[in-house]
């Protein structure tokens, strides 16, 4: 079966479970628990998808890591992954999660990326921004990426916006190619 299938699926049964139990708000809160130690420490990833360790193993160090900190739901549903043999798939049941939950609650995923940090005034007047545009809930994440040079990429849903240096000077170069291109062809 396909990985990204199985995400989504093993995701639309932990949210289905979440809302039929009517404990969405803690079960999003460990799933981000989970996310996160995913997201941060390469060595519980490696212990998730390493072929050496057997998953009763494998759950035993996850339960022990996570059985005060995370409903005892969430903590079933972890146990069902491990007995289903799917836990390299987690973060990205996370992942999907997330994006089910958004969908929910009616909630755009809004990426903004620049080449640097940014102050909280200008945090404020995107954020102010995004809401006059979109007069809609949404999730504000940042990004820096140095390779943009200045300026910042705004990404809502499927929509983006490039307005960075390296954009601009992509441009300039396909311009100055189709010039060079045209005069030697005329």
């Amino acid at each position: 079966m396909n990985e990204s299938k199985i995400s989504v699926r093993y995701a639309k049964a932990i949210f289905a479970y979440a809302l039929e139990k009517n404990i969405l708000e803690t079960v999003k809160t460990d799933i981000f628990l989970i996310y996160e130690v995913c997201q941060q420490e390469t060595d519980f990833i490696t212990l998730l998808e390493s072929p050496v360790l057997k998953t009763s193993q494998k759950k035993k160090v996850v339960q022990k890591i996570f059985q005060d900190k995370i409903n005892s739901g969430t903590l079933s549903f972890l146990n069902l992954v491990f007995v289903n043999k799917r836990e390299a798939f987690l973060k990205n049941i996370a992942r999907n999660f997330f994006r089910i939950y958004r969908i929910h609650k009616g909630i755009k995923q809004v990426v903004f990326t620049s080449s640097c940090e940014i102050n909280d005034e200008l945090r404020q007047n995107i954020r102010k921004l995004i809401k006059s545009e979109f007069s809609e809930k949404f999730e504000l994440t940042e990004f820096v990426d140095e390779s943009l040079i200045g300026g910042f990429v705004l990404r809502v849903e499927d929509q983006q916006y490039d307005a960075s240096m390296l954009n601009k000077l992509d441009k300039l170069k396909r311009e100055l190619i189709d010039l060079s291109f045209d005069k030697i062809y005329s």
